[in-house]
């Protein structure tokens, strides 16, 4: 492993773009970038294949390459044109072709379809991108949005799975169950689920439009197949003769077919086509029920395969496994396991809902074009279908909507168990959330709702593939997880390595389905190939066959490098369902490993791992045993986990913690500061780079985007201004720099108008000194309320207008761009950057590396702060009594070793594990400390900065690498006195924003009473709130019944007077007054339309 050097201080050539990308980076975008070329280079093509068939009865122009950078600056969107080409028929005559645009659909940074596609750095940087571009996003409304990666079930694999839920969905029904994703080649996915039943039979789940169905296991068998009741009997009982109950079971559900006058396999395909055709609206009325039938065994049952065959054998299979299961005789699976799962790319997904907005368009082509022909001037041309085709539209706006909200309207539901946050923006805060963005999994919002934590529990065949350190703390936990950094996702392999694996299990003893006896069954694995049955082989030779198959996976020759190999063991114990599974589709979570066999790295799925025997060092291997090595000790950790400082020295939570906090920390987010026009960014005005760092903070050339400061630590409790994880900044340093921030805020103006033009007014002789000739403010000049910001020319008007800035914070006018759009005509409009300053401020929130973070309590005095005998004064003071709760030891070790860092010009490496009980870090580091001639254990002599006595204690003093978070007062303090109330509830509303009030909860209440002040309760809950004054009848206690009456003062006068009266009593004397809150009568009022009377007690009032 390499060591950490300056070497930006060292390098000649620093600041000009390297001749070629950095490959840690450039692996981030990777698998979004290759599922986005998938779409585009084959799966448009095999979804348009698999669409069905509509059938019915009846200027100058200039090529403009634009960057994605542009998008980004006039908050546009990066698309290109979706043309398709529509072939027609006339009674099976292929008419004359047409070309229909679907209008611009968004396309994916640095895919083979973007103009950055292969752009070395420094062509990217003429561009205005960075140097390091990975890609992956979408670029709309000028927003970098993201496609969420999900942790989707393992593809074409039956699971054994037991959910109390199935026992709900129809009579007899178990919590049993084997399930299967199954998806085709174009991405298509839907879910199957073989159901047990209680009285001994099985039925299938398959679902069409979001609505569930159940079929007879055997109806199913029967309608695939023309095979008749003894075939489809043995290839049942086939190797399982001796299980007496499964033979019942099977001879009663063929029975039972009988029973309903299914006899043959025409009868059960017209009985199920009869059943289905008004499900399947899109099949023509001329269809007979067995080619509807035909088209729901197609679209409905096990897709992934295309023969019938194919599908019988797979059904026979999970019954088998099904009736084994509900026996208790191999063990549940579930897909909460790692092992069990895979992950939905975002191109995919991209391809699954075009593919469906697709076939949305045909029917709305085919609708469109029956329109057409009830009109008498129809005639069957091409003129017709082209104008039938012009009234349809595209779906460039849905495909916006879905990447800006994240949310889909799908009317299969794409086999997903959400359809809302599938989209996320990708924050550019600093260059560690960035990253963490595209390396992150989320298992669904719909287990964030469920009250178990199955789902987010980190099991043991995670190890490897998901960080086991970065997941964020609450309700997020365990549910958003982050890939660790050698994992890797799968592309779609190479065809024809993919067929030629049957081939060669075939020669080295691989039995066909077809040509195996009862008696090899009990002798042999079944062998599925991506879900398909395509042999059995026998025990003796299966684990020699299965090594054979993993050196030619190795070479990658013959068969995908990318193969991954489960051999499930026949043992004598309860265990998982036996056989030989190799799978080879994309999406899988896959990582190298070293195989001690051939002395090779090898890339190792989630299922494969669990049947291998894998050591961490060359130590722990057995010979004989163990098959796989750990390329390194840290591969177990994702790229921000491997950035914390010898994490193997903290407390579990705090390296957590601090996975967290580094990605709200202020740092340096880009380098193309004035072509930005993000709503928000923060900067580090004043970095440096850590003298005590992983490995890993070179690898991915973190310094390039520093984001933190080396700061001199005492840790003595000087003050009482440092309790409670509060710290203490040295003023002079603040005053230095120290942590000094921006941030940076844009916003856009568009004039209303067209022929409104910015311009500053001649006559109005003030405004020069804030406003330039062309009505725009001044570069780099100071704002504050009230002052023009600009000032245009009203052409609907004929005026001049000026705009004052409403900002309520002191700012600096950092840049102004004008923005164009592509249209002919357009509004003016331009995008106006500010720079507010940040220093540091009481209340401000640090953190150090060891996720030890603290609010800057107080900003003391140099002159006042404790100094060393060489006179060094500390920037930060921390309280000792943070080390003892936190067991932060790395951060112990981080201020000897930044202490010895800076005397002796070195930069020390953090990567964990590399020290060990014999050597010590505390020994490695204190020596060094000792020849550069200070105390081994890191400590100092301090002398007072008030009255300069030596302090009797040694403290502890050195350089620590301090990360300033963007939580900042300025940006939360909140007061009010008065303002906006809720329409409803006469309350204060909430918001800063908004001028809203501070939340009073249940902790402040109980702190005034605890104070003994507890008649501020009625000041601040009563009074400052919804106090309002209503009308009680004091006989029935009641604050409804009050009415006030209209009456006439006599009968022969028009005058009339109010009086109030009580609609209960009839009565308005007992009529009186009550202060009460407002949310009261409103509850009152509710519980009243719930016929709940509420009768207040009168008689201390």
């Amino acid at each position: 492993m390499k060591n950490p050097t300056l070497k930006n201080l060292t390098n000649p050539n620093f600041g000009k773009p390297p001749d070629t990308q950095n490959e840690l980076l450039m692996k981030l975008g990777e698998p979004h970038i290759a599922s986005f070329n998938y779409m585009v280079n084959e799966g448009l093509t095999k979804a348009i294949q698999n669409l069905s068939p509509v059938e019915f009865v009846v200027n100058e122009r200039r090529v403009k390459f634009v960057i994605t950078g542009e998008c980004r600056q006039r908050n546009a969107t990066y698309s290109g044109k979706f043309l398709i080409d529509v072939e027609w028929y006339v009674d099976g005559q292929l008419q004359q072709p047409f070309t229909k645009d679907l209008g611009n659909i968004p396309i994916m940074i640095k895919s083979n379809r973007c103009n950055l596609e292969n752009l070395n750095p420094e062509k990217l940087v003429k561009h205005g991108e960075h140097e390091q571009e990975w890609g992956g996003y979408f670029v709309v409304s000028g927003l970098e949005k993201l496609i969420r990666m999900l942790l989707m079930t393992r593809r074409n694999y039956p699971i054994a799975i037991k959910r109390s839920g199935w026992k709900g969905r129809g009579s007899l029904f178990s919590d049993v169950g084997v399930s299967i994703r199954c998806v085709m080649q174009d991405e298509t996915a839907t879910n199957n689920v073989l159901h047990y039943v209680t009285d001994g039979t099985a039925k299938l789940m398959f679902s069409n439009n979001k609505v569930l169905y159940y079929a007879p296991l055997c109806l199913l068998l029967k309608s695939l197949c023309n095979y008749t009741d003894q075939y489809i009997y043995q290839k049942l009982i086939k190797g399982f003769e001796d299980d007496l109950y499964y033979v019942d079971c099977c001879q009663n559900m063929l029975r039972l077919i009988h029973l309903e006058k299914l006899h043959t396999h025409e009868d059960c395909k017209a009985y199920l086509g009869k059943m289905f055709r008004v499900k399947f609206y899109e099949c023509p009325s001329w269809y007979t029920d067995i080619q509807v039938a035909d088209l729901m065994l197609k679209k409905c049952i096990l897709i992934h395969l295309d023969s019938n065959e194919d599908k019988f054998n797979l059904l026979v299979f999970m019954t088998q496994k099904l009736f084994k299961f509900a026996q208790d005789k191999c063990q549940i699976e579930g897909a909460d396991a790692v092992m069990m799962q895979e992950v939905l790319q975002g191109g995919h997904l991209y391809l699954q809902i075009i593919k469906e907005k697709l076939q949305v368009w045909l029917s709305q082509l085919r609708r469109s074009f029956e329109s057409l022909a009830l009109s008498t001037k129809f005639k069957f041309a091409q003129t017709d279908i082209l104008q039938a085709a012009k009234r349809t539209g595209g779906f460039e706006q849905s495909l916006r909507l879905f990447l800006a909200t994240g949310n889909i309207q799908s009317i299969s539901g794409l086999g997903l168990m959400q359809d809302k946050g599938l989209c996320i923006i990708a924050e550019n805060i600093n260059r560690m959330r960035y990253m963490s963005h595209f390396r992150a999994v989320h298992r669904g919002s719909f287990f964030q709702e469920m009250r178990t934590t199955e789902a987010r529990q980190l099991l043991p065949d995670a190890w490897g593939f998901i960080c086991p350190v970065h997941t964020p703390d609450g309700s997020p936990c365990g549910l958003l997880n982050h890939l660790t950094m050698k994992c890797i996702i799968t592309d779609t392999p190479d065809q024809k390595k993919v067929n030629n694996i049957p081939i060669i299990l075939s020669e080295v003893g691989m039995v066909p389905i077809n040509y195996v006896s009862s008696k090899d069954i009990n002798n042999s694995y079944v062998v599925q190939l991506d879900g398909k049955i395509i042999g059995y082989l026998l025990k003796e030779i299966a684990p020699k066959v299965v090594n054979k198959l993993r050196l030619l996976k190795i070479e990658g020759k013959e068969v995908p490098h990318t193969l991954e190999i489960v051999l499930v063991p026949f043992k004598k114990i309860k265990a998982q369902y036996p056989g030989i599974f190799l799978f080879t589709g994309p999406s899988r979570m896959m990582r190298p490993l070293k195989n001690l066999y051939v002395d090779k790295i090898e890339l190792v799925g989630t299922f494969e791992q669990v049947y291998l025997d894998i050591c961490v060092c060359p130590d722990e291997a057995y010979a004989g045993v163990t098959t796989h090595m750990e390329l390194s000790k840290i591969e177990f950790m994702s790229n921000l986990a491997q950035l914390i400082p010898m994490p193997d020295c903290n407390q579990s939570p705090r390296n957590m913690y601090q996975c967290q906090m580094g990605k709200q920390t202020m740092g340096t987010p880009c380098h193309n500061w004035d072509l930005q026009s993000e709503t928000k960014l923060y900067r580090l005005q004043t970095p440096s780079t850590p003298l005590f760092r992983p490995v890993h903070h070179d690898e991915i050339s973190l310094d390039d985007f520093a984001m933190g400061t080396n700061a001199i630590v005492a840790v003595i409790s000087y003050t009482g201004y440092d309790m409670e994880d509060a710290m203490i900044i040295n003023k002079a340093s603040e005053e230095r720099g120290l942590a000094h921030g921006s941030i940076y805020k844009s916003e856009f103006v568009q004039l209303d108008h067209e022929s409104s033009y910015f311009s500053r007014n001649p006559e109005s002789e003030h405004l020069a000194k804030h406003l330039d000739e062309d009505g725009l403010p001044y570069i780099g000049r100071r704002m504050i309320e009230g002052e023009p910001l600009y000032s245009y020319f009203n052409g609907d008007r004929s005026m001049y207008v000026v705009v004052g800035f409403k900002g309520k914070e002191e700012c600096f006018i950092h840049s102004i761009k004008m923005c164009g759009t592509f249209a002919a005509k357009s509004n003016k409009c331009f995008c106006i950057t500010y720079r507010v300053p940040r220093n540091p401020s009481v209340g401000d929130k640090f953190a150090s590396r060891a996720g030890q973070k603290g609010i800057c309590s107080q900003k003391w005095p140099s002159e006042d702060l404790p100094f060393t005998e060489t006179g060094l004064v500390p920037d930060i003071v921390f309280n000792p009594h943070g080390f003892p709760s936190r067991m932060t030891i790395a951060m112990m070790i981080e201020l000897m070793a930044g202490k010895s860092a800076a005397l002796h010009g070195l930069v020390h490496d953090a990567t964990p594990f590399r020290f060990t009980e014999d050597d010590t870090a505390i020994n490695y580091f204190g020596r060094l400390l000792e020849m550069g001639g200070y105390n081994y254990y890191g400590t100092e002599t301090l002398y007072s900065g008030i009255d300069g006595r030596e302090m009797s204690a040694m403290i502890f003093f050195g350089i620590v690498h301090y990360q300033r978070l963007r939580h900042m007062v300025s940006d939360k303090w909140q007061v009010r006195s008065t303002g906006p109330v809720d329409v409803v509830t006469k309350q204060p509303i909430k918001g800063r924003k908004k001028g809203g009030g501070v939340r009073f909860g249940e902790m402040e209440r109980d702190a005034l009473i605890s104070h003994g002040v507890s008649f501020l309760l009625q000041d601040r809950l009563l009074n400052c709130s919804d106090k309002t004054t209503v009308n009680i009848c004091i006989k029935c206690g009641s604050i409804l019944s009050p009415i006030t009456v209209i009456v006439k003062k006599s009968d022969k006068s028009h005058l009339v007077e109010t009086k109030k009266s009580c609609r209960l009593c009839n009565d308005g004397s007992n009529i009186s007054q009550l202060q009460i809150p407002y949310i009261f009568k409103f509850f009152v009022a509710e519980l009243a339309s719930c016929n709940i009377r509420v009768k207040i007690n009168c008689e201390n009032i």
